[in-house]
């Protein structure tokens, strides 16, 4: 059930008429308490989207009742005219529920640069606010969905609580989020300031590590929501481990369904003088698209990997470093090693570590190949 898994929460999604596939495009998942705590972070993109402007606010006092969420346009880059069917949405929402426009969160996704259908909008959201459910969580992941190819969703129990999560994301996925939109809920008793940290923390170890293919959207939201409903009251560490588990399921999902992916890469950056530059380092290797070119044609380049991380800032000897690939050192202290032949990266999985051996800080960074499937995609679709 998802987002619905947890206790007090109803969902609900219609086909409003946003997609002209006429699939479903428009989700309302509203929180029956007894609470009504939230937290939200969003993208640190300075274009942001009307929908982001609006939810940014609302989030300021930790109240949050109810998000709506649509697919088929982004709102982003569509003025006053835009920003006033935001308002509406929330307005609308607000009424049908009888809450107040300011506990309502709003996310968009699609194109950006052309206006949603504010009357479709507005009578998708009253079809919905009578179809509310407990078991609406399903079809809630598919009505938020673009390029994906799957739902991504999410259910972790701990004990005597829930925490349910949906993310939809395909394409530009890199940190700052990780594009896409995502909303986790949880019956479990907690106040908006312990929600706000505890989302926090896993964002930074799930969210902003996947670097798919190094390009920041405008409308990217992760909102975590907590209905009290349990009556349970879990100390914020423990909370937080197992959102960092619904979180890293869903960032994996989203990393699998990348937009034209043949292969999943995970690189592991080892003895860094600190945790910055573990991700400094990790990220370079990931937005360096010769690296990548080689990952899909199943070439275990180890040079491309010494090249980018020799752009960074972080601390190391580049003569010092080892680099291994699906369980082959291929360089140690800078120079060959075992024969690249002996790398095999015909499975979907890749492993890349980079021992850096200058500390005891490490950090895990997600991204995919380059493939050609990548470049139609993004040049057929519109973003």
């Amino acid at each position: 059930m998802t987002v619905t898994a947890a206790a007090g929460f109803e969902a609900a999604s219609v086909a409003a008429g946003l997609k002209s596939t006429g699939a479903l495009d428009l989700a309302l998942l509203v929180n029956r308490g007894p609470s009504s705590a939230g937290a939200a972070v969003f993208t640190s993109n300075r274009a942001k989207a009307n929908p982001i402007i609006w939810s940014q606010q609302v989030i300021a006092d930790g109240d949050v009742r109810a998000i709506v969420l649509n697919s088929g346009g982004a709102n982003c880059f569509t003025g006053a005219q835009g920003f006033q069917t935001t308002h509406a949405t929330a307005e609308a929402v607000a009424e049908h529920l009888g809450v107040d426009a300011g506990d309502v969160l709003v996310c968009s996704t699609g194109l950006i640069g052309e206006q949603l259908d504010r009357e479709k909008l507005l009578t998708g959201v009253a079809t919905a606010a009578d179809a509310l459910t407990t078991d609406g969580g399903e079809d809630a992941a598919r009505a938020i969905m673009t390029t994906d190819s799957v739902p991504k969703t999410v259910t972790v129990e701990g004990p005597g609580y829930t925490i349910g999560g949906m993310a939809k994301g395909a394409g530009m996925l890199a940190p700052g989020l990780a594009t896409m939109l995502s909303v986790i809920t949880t019956d479990a008793d907690l106040p908006a300031a312990e929600l706000d940290r505890a989302l926090r923390e896993a964002t930074r170890l799930t969210f902003d590590r996947l670097d798919s293919d190094g390009c920041m959207s405008t409308n990217d939201q992760v909102t975590l929501m907590a209905s009290g409903a349990s009556g349970v009251t879990p100390s914020t560490e423990e909370f937080t481990l197992l959102l960092v588990d619904a979180c890293s399921s869903l960032v994996l999902q989203l990393q699998a369904d990348a937009e034209g992916a043949s292969h999943d890469i995970q690189i592991h950056v080892h003895g860094a003088a600190s945790e910055d530059d573990a991700v400094e380092v990790g990220r370079s290797v990931a937005r360096n698209n010769l690296f990548k070119a080689a990952i899909f044609g199943n070439d275990p380049n180890w040079g491309r990997v010494l090249a980018a991380i020799g752009t960074t800032s972080a601390e190391f000897d580049p003569y010092a470093v080892d680099v291994t690939m699906n369980g082959v050192r291929v360089c140690h202290a800078g120079g060959p090693d075992r024969p690249r032949e002996e790398v095999d990266l015909s499975d979907r999985i890749v492993s890349v570590l980079i021992e850096l051996g200058v500390g005891d800080a490490a950090a895990m960074i997600l991204t995919n190949d380059l493939t050609h499937d990548y470049v139609h995609e993004n040049s057929a679709y519109s973003s």
